[in-house]
This record gives C-alpha cells, structure tokens and sequence, in this order.
C-alpha cells in the first residue's frame, strides 16, 4: 500500500493519497485547499485516481473537488460524500485494487463526517486531531461527536490516526496514544464532563500549556 499524508495549504490542512501499489489505483481524501500541491504528488507517484473522499462537506476538505473535475483524470472519477455526487452509509465498503476502503460515519462536527480505515490506517478528518477533537456548534452535536468518539475508540489501541488538520504535537498518533493523552477521549464516560471541557477548551488549553 501506498499511503501519503500530503500538508495542502489553508489552516494547516492535510489531505491524503492511498493507492495500490499493485494495480496503482488510488484514492484521494480531502484535496483542499491547494489542489496544486496534491495532483504534484499523485503525478509523482503515477497513480491512477479511481475516487475523490471528502471527510466532511466542508469547504477547506471539499473545494478541490472542482479542480479534480475540470482536469483530464483518465478513467471516470468517483467523488465520495461531496454533497452531490455518492454518499456514504455507516460500514460501506469499496475496493482499491487490492486493498479495502472502510467508512465510519461519524457525525458531530458537521453531520456527514466520516473516517476511512484502510488496514491499520484511519484517516480521521474533523472527528479526532491528535490531542485534541473537533469543534461542535450546539449540544446535540456534542452528543453526536460523543458517540462517535466512542465509536472509533474500539478500534485496536495499534490503529493509526491520521488526522484532518495538524493541530496536535504531532502529525499522526494511534488509537492507544489518544485514549491515553487525549483529554477529551479521557471522558468519554461521562458526557457532562465532556461537554464542560467543550465548553471550557480555551480556558483549559491555557492552564495546561496546550497550544
């Protein structure tokens, strides 16, 4: 398997490339906002896009999807949970050559959130940063995020996390780092404490020296 964490420009976005090394097939997740600096890399590595991921509808992960439509890409595209194009259902899975894309629906920071896992790599969007998770705008998406958190939590402690943005001290962690570090997964016993650290998040970042 070929698998690139790609830095793409904006607030410190990351998208992805996974391909086969097989059949060179390859998916793209998240080419925003510098299209540019990933076709670079697909060109690169020779490798054939058979689909376009977005983690989540919005626009710093989604806009380059135009970009991928107006280029000649070969072989029709596929454009995954772009908001007009294929959607996701919780457990879906497609083939990548030889390799297996699984999708988690995960919503809280926007409804359609996802995460890929494609073997022990889970691509993780705005879910889960390392140290940190995503921001939610009302309590029941509080309550959505929650139950994803807990969700992706069961996944073995060696699954690799590969975030969405490089917010963390680090560019990737694991399940077993987060459930040990991350203060947020920490409470994910107890929902009122874990939408008081939501609330309180800047206050708390301050008293603990997290930037």
């Amino acid at each position: 398997m070929f698998f690139k964490q790609i830095e793409s420009g904006g607030d410190r976005n990351y998208a992805y490339l996974i391909a086969c090394e097989e059949t060179k097939e390859g998916a793209l997740v998240d080419p925003s906002p510098d299209p540019l600096k990933v076709i670079k890399v697909v060109n690169k590595e020779e490798v054939e896009i058979k689909y376009i991921i977005n983690t989540h509808s919005h626009f710093d992960h989604s806009g380059g999807n135009d970009y991928f439509r107006r280029i000649e890409m070969g072989k029709p595209v596929t454009f995954i949970n772009c908001g007009e194009d294929t959607k996701i259902t919780d457990g879906l899975v497609l083939n990548l050559g030889k390799l297996i894309l699984e999708f988690i629906h995960t919503p809280g920071h926007t409804a359609d959130s996802i995460c890929i896992k494609v073997k022990n790599k889970l691509i993780t969007g705005d879910t889960l940063f390392v140290g940190k998770i995503g921001g939610t705008y009302s309590e029941e998406d509080a309550r959505m995020e929650f139950e994803s958190l807990k969700k992706i939590m069961k996944l073995p402690p060696d699954t690799e996390v590969w975030p969405g943005h490089n917010y963390g001290i680090k560019p990737s962690s694991s399940i077993g780092f987060e459930l040990t570090s991350n203060p947020f997964i920490k409470r994910l016993s107890n929902f009122n404490e874990f939408l008081w650290l939501k609330k309180n998040w800047i206050q708390y970042k301050y008293e603990h020296g997290i930037k």
